[in-house]
């Protein structure tokens, strides 16, 4: 049975340039016909500047260390972060375009479970078509998404940094004789050439996805990285398996009211390294 939640069907987020109008039920309604929806200007240009900086300090800590990322093809990294150490992370997962969503899509319950960065660096290639999970069964047969990826660029993305392609409506596919549930045969891709956008989004832009809807990096020919934040978030009845953020207890007290309850976390009196999974998707992508 489909969820039905009320929610707001106009916010407004304040941005650096003007208040962007953001309908809740129109990114509903493109997500559920797409599998992705765009929202331009969703936070300040100056946000995503912070974001940067932050993602290089934590990329190069995270590269120090041998499980410190996860190889997702030539040049190109996935690496889960410490929530804390974004700056800007209450005022993404407080963002009415983040909650709002969420509980459309999801249902009231909804958890966050993973913050993480993927990074084309110069010389990355194309990936592979693929899914970022097998479907499962509440999507195959009920026509439900039961999770969401919230992506948020740190750079202004040009045609020669090997922008994100996606193949919009594939989320439905029921990806009968996918290799691992996820990949398509080689043989088997031409819909998916044919349907497939570029996204180059600016800084203080978002977007939404399904990790259903078919998608590829695509190759890096600048001479800069291309690191976007991924926000992942699960209806109730998903498990979320290995996602599990990881939060200071000095940190997890100041957090506004009601917000720890949305982190599927631990609470620890100090931050450790993460150690990073070797899915089968970073395995396949490695090869």
């Amino acid at each position: 049975m489909t969820r039905r939640t009320t929610v707001p069907e106009e916010t407004f987020v304040t941005t650096n340039v003007r208040p962007v109008p953001v309908g809740v039920t129109g990114l509903h309604g493109a997500l559920h016909r797409d599998g992705i929806a765009g929202v331009p200007g969703a936070l300040p240009r100056a946000w995503g500047e912070r974001l940067l900086a932050d993602f290089e300090a934590l990329f190069t800590e995270a590269r120090s260390r041998p499980d410190g990322t996860v190889n997702r093809g030539t040049n190109r990294f996935y690496f889960t972060v410490h929530a804390e150490k974004l700056r800007g992370f209450v005022d993404l997962v407080t963002h009415p375009v983040v909650t709002g969503l969420s509980t459309a899509v999801l249902g009231p319950d909804w958890k966050i479970v993973e913050v993480a960065f993927d990074v084309p660096l110069p010389g990355s290639r194309y990936q592979p078509w693929h899914r970022d999970f097998p479907i499962p069964a509440e999507t195959r047969d009920e026509h439900r998404l039961s999770s969401l990826a919230f992506n948020l660029t740190a750079v202004d993305v040009t045609p020669d940094m090997g922008p994100f392609e996606i193949a919009p409506g594939t989320h439905w596919d029921d990806g009968e004789g996918f290799e691992h549930g996820m990949f398509p045969h080689a043989g088997s891709t031409a819909r998916y050439d044919d349907l497939r956008q570029a996204r180059m989004p600016s800084l203080g832009d978002m977007s939404v996805r399904s990790g259903l809807t078919i998608h590829r990096g695509t190759p890096n020919c600048s001479d800069i990285a291309r690191p976007v934040l991924i926000l992942g978030v699960v209806a109730p009845e998903v498990d979320p398996g290995p996602h599990c953020l990881q939060l200071s207890a000095d940190y997890a007290t100041a957090l506004p009211a009601g917000l720890l309850d949305r982190l599927h976390c631990s609470v620890v009196p100090a931050l450790r390294p993460l150690v990073q999974s070797h899915t089968i998707e970073g395995l396949v992508m490695g090869s």
